[in-house]
């Protein structure tokens, strides 16, 4: 499954271009620009699925440094405080990793 078959390449380009300078990514303009927002729960999931590259179950904090790869092979390595802050909003468990459940709840914020 690729990304490009849940979401709209158009959308994804636009999104990882307004986040390609270094420390600019939001996640919340980013879900939105890509169209994850408005995708269904059973998308959501699928794009969660995409992301979690060693399908472990959970995007631990090395998988989400990559995550803009996961959209497009050219998206941008996030920086450590791009990632870092990302794992913040979206591990509300504390253990260090964003489960399915937390992805879909950061998408919907």
């Amino acid at each position: 499954m690729t990304m490009s078959s849940i979401l709209n390449a158009d959308d994804i380009k636009k999104a990882l271009d307004a986040f390609a300078v270094a420390d600019s990514f939001d996640h919340k303009k980013f879900f939105e620009i890509v169209g994850l927002k408005s995708k269904s729960p059973d998308d959501v999931k699928k794009v969660f699925t995409v992301l979690d590259a060693d399908n472990s179950g959970f995007i631990e904090e090395e998988e989400l440094k990559f995550v803009l790869k996961g959209f497009a092979k050219d998206g941008r390595d996030l920086t450590d405080k791009e990632t870092k802050a990302f794992l913040k909003a979206a591990d509300k468990d504390g253990d260090g990793k964003i489960g399915v459940d937390e992805f879909a709840a950061l998408v919907k914020e």
